[in-house]
């Protein structure tokens, strides 16, 4: 399976939001590390992996499609 990573400032456009709003209120509450982002090489850097981010975003996110996830 293909996925599509995005930077902060590329998953702003797709979703409408402000890429601070990102980082600073989505990240670590709503889009999770390991499942909505990671960072590659485990640096500093984030990509997003967009077809979690829009499965997410299109059923809404309840704790049981996060744990669903993680399974």
């Amino acid at each position: 399976m293909s996925q599509t990573y995005l930077t902060t400032e590329e998953l702003s456009s797709r979703i409408k939001y402000d890429a601070r709003t990102i980082r600073e209120r989505l990240k670590d509450s709503v889009l999770l590390e390991g499942i909505h982002y990671f960072r590659p090489f485990g640096g500093r850097k984030i990509l997003y992996i967009w077809e979690k981010i829009e499965e997410d975003m299109i059923r809404g996110l309840s704790v049981d499609s996060l744990i669903a996830s993680i399974q």
